[in-house]
């Protein structure tokens, strides 16, 4: 018996490199929401409670309390020294400034950095060491210590001595805790966090002299308050961050030379007690680790930037589209439902309907049938393009009159479609898929724009026929907003993008022109239709001509459509780009239709995920009632589009029902499916055409006709 080998299920490299890229984003902004204090940040204040607990010596002693190895004791500031502390930063508008102002007056002093800031301004901090001042710890999300546990307590300290490492190369062993303010207020609940941040190694510094700084309460109260008595010794708590700091800088200009005349000198804290450096040099992998954070969060704060204005562009890209579509749709559906209006005279000539065919044994019947009870007089002519399953025989066995069956060796829809030109006995030519079904009238009213000379092309009304389950709905909803108020827009602008696969109508002179249909790229039907634009053809948009298709109805199934659509259409841009350049019709097509297509397209479909990262982001992190109430106007604005799609179409409203879950998990989906078309596109991969499984659930509206005897040509010659 041969050894049962076990084959381990790989993700498909399309599902993992798109959830690389959003895992990634993610992360970054989860580090940047911890950065800026949006994750696991800790408001709460204790309360001052009793203090029998706390040593005498300490309350009664002086600001520098050093609990390292078990000892209590305390140190004073020699008199006529003045030691400047200042807490919360380094701010990128005022530590400077005051770093300004120390160097003006030569003046040491010590600050007291929390990790949040130090990480997201290193140079700040590095400039503090480098002019000879000192850091110190002041935690990295700046919470009340006593409410924390001795597990979050280190990681307070250890992220905070990370982000001064990476910053500045250095260690400090100075500390002071948030919210603290004199020796003699320590009380039941923050003593025990000292004598723990001493067994740590620390050296906590509190102070004698408050300058209220951050009440602002004018800067002649600031010096007043930060004033010692009596050439006392100080440490003085000012603050460079957490708000307008203007007072604080004018008061330091005028505090420092002031004292400075009465004899006070400022220094450091080490400098002023005569004691070796709180900096102690940080070498090897240690400093590469905190270098590396300082990288990643400074990469954090770019994404983010380029994020939001990602988001910039994808909001004004949704609300100008939407505006576009608003106003142009309804402009086109005045025109074209004038009792007045009219192409020219009523188009009756007989037409070729080509029904391209592969594997369709389960569709092609209802779409045939559909076809024999059109109230246009028309030829039509299935491409059996190497079908395996029996397609041709159905169609054969049908007896339908004025159908063909023209069989081919498997080449490709292109090759079946120029082969069906070639073979077409009528000057106008409708080309639709071998699983859709059209009304009666669906013909008739696509060719009736050929009254006018100038056009060249008709896009039909595409409407899914299988729309009772979700995705299908959800297909729905896109096919009548999206894809079908385009094409009025696009109509009225002149520069329709494409003429859908499912229906549309050609004349034989343009098709020849612009050479037919070609196998350049995946989107044959966005190919042709830019290469009528720049051979000076106009493409209009039949709204009563519709057809009725069978979208796909397995995600499976809609990703491999989708990504087909997606890159083909990427490949059509690029291979027209020229028109950017050109003169005349290809020109005006190049600058006026590549570009809405490309962003309306391709980059705002990209974005467009960056709402509902936000959204969540904003939930979870952020202020959560103004990131709902932003995502609903945009889901309003969606909506009140769609309602007037639906309205124009005469759709029931009931589909519109669904329109908030699309808008959340099938935007999802087309992002990743755009995204692996952006990678396919920018490693030069190459993409096979891929057949969907049908099920022939979309049923003829004209019912059974009597059976007759077809023509058929078992035609295998190449195409010409």
């Amino acid at each position: 018996m041969a050894p049962r080998t076990s084959r381990r299920r790989r993700l498909p490299l399309r599902m993992l490199l798109p959830a690389l890229v959003l895992f990634a984003l993610m992360a970054m902004l989860m580090l940047r929401g911890y950065v800026h204090s949006e994750i696991l940040a800790d408001h709460r204040i204790r309360q001052p409670t009793s203090a029998d607990r706390v040593p005498r010596e300490i309350r009664e002693g002086g600001p520098v309390i050093d609990t390292r190895g078990g000892r209590a004791q305390t140190l004073r500031v020699p008199d006529h020294h003045v030691v400047l502390t200042f807490d919360d930063g380094p701010d990128p508008t005022w530590t400077p400034k005051v770093l300004d102002v120390l160097k003006k007056h030569q003046a040491h002093a010590v600050f007291f950095v929390t990790g949040t800031m130090t990480s997201r301004y290193p140079d700040l901090v590095r400039r503090m060491v480098e002019e000879g001042h000192e850091v110190g710890l002041h935690t990295f999300n700046h919470p009340d210590l006593s409410y924390q546990s001795k597990k979050r307590i280190d990681w307070e300290l250890s992220q905070n001595q990370l982000a001064i490492t990476g910053a500045a190369g250095v260690r400090s062993s100075l500390f002071r805790p948030p919210y603290s303010v004199f020796a003699s207020a320590m009380d039941n609940r923050s003593w025990p966090v000292t004598e723990y941040i001493g067994g740590k190694g620390y050296i906590t510094v509190v102070n004698t002299t408050d300058s209220d700084d951050w009440r602002k309460p004018g800067v002649e109260r600031i010096i007043r308050k930060s004033t010692p008595r009596d050439g006392e010794g100080a440490i003085v708590l000012m603050h460079d961050s957490g708000g307008d700091r203007r007072q604080t800088v004018a008061a330091l200009d005028r505090f420092l030379p002031d004292l400075k005349a009465r004899g006070y000198e400022f220094d450091n804290l080490t400098e002023a007690l005569d004691a070796p450096s709180a900096h102690t040099p940080v070498t090897g992998p240690e400093l590469w680790k905190a270098r590396a954070w300082i990288i990643l969060v400074q990469a954090s704060d770019q994404v983010t930037d380029v994020l939001a204005v990602g988001l910039a562009i994808v909001g004004s890209l949704v609300i100008a589209r939407f505006l576009l579509m608003l106003v142009l749709a309804w402009a086109h559906a005045r025109r074209v439902r004038r009792r007045d209006f009219r192409w020219g005279p009523p188009v009756t000539e007989p037409v070729s309907v080509l029904v391209p065919a592969y594997n369709e044994a389960k569709c092609i019947e209802n779409t045939v049938r559909s076809l024999a009870a059109s109230d246009h007089p028309i030829e039509v002519l299935v491409i059996d393009d190497g079908s395996s399953d029996g397609t041709a025989r159905i169609v054969e066995s049908m007896g339908l009159p004025d159908v063909r069956v023209i069989r081919q060796l498997n080449a490709g829809k292109p090759a079946a479609l120029n082969r069906g030109v070639a073979n077409a006995r009528h000057d106008l030519i409708v080309m639709m898929d071998g699983d859709t079904v059209f009304e009666p009238s669906t013909v008739r009213e696509l060719v009736q724009p050929f009254a006018d000379p100038r056009v060249g092309a008709v896009a039909g009304n595409a409407k899914v026929g299988n729309k009772n389950r979700l995705i299908g709905a959800w297909q729905h909803i896109e096919y009548v907003m999206g894809f079908n108020l385009d094409r009025r827009m696009y109509d009225i602008l002149r520069c329709m993008p494409t003429i859908p696969g499912a229906v549309g109508a050609f004349r034989r002179s343009a098709l020849q022109r612009v050479g037919g249909m070609s196998e350049d790229t995946l989107a044959e039907d966005t190919d042709i239709t830019m290469a009528l634009h720049r051979d000076g053809w106009r493409v209009v948009y039949a709204e009563n001509a519709r057809a009725w298709t069978e979208a796909p109805e397995t995600v499976r199934q809609l990703w491999s459509q989708r990504y087909r659509w997606s890159y083909g259409t990427m490949q059509a841009i690029w291979k027209h780009r020229r028109a950017l350049v050109e003169r005349g019709p290809s020109g005006r097509f190049g600058r006026v239709g590549l570009p809405l297509v490309s962003l309306f397209t391709v980059v705002g479909p990209l974005l467009a995920p960056l709402i509902d990262v936000f959204l969540v982001y904003g939930l979870v992190f952020g202020p959560a009632r103004k990131t709902m109430l932003a995502w609903l106007g945009v889901l309003t604005i969606q909506a009140v589009c769609a309602a007037f799609a639906f309205r124009l179409d005469r759709e029931r409203m009931t589909h519109l029902l669904s329109l908030p879950l699309q808008q959340i998990l099938y935007r999802q989906l087309m992002y990743v499916v755009l995204l692996q078309s952006w990678i396919t596109a920018l490693t030069g991969g190459r993409l096979r055409w891929q057949k969907l499984r049908r099920t022939g659930v979309v049923e003829a509206p004209g019912g059974a006709l009597p059976r007759q005897r077809v023509r058929s040509g078992d035609d295998r010659r190449p195409v010409g």
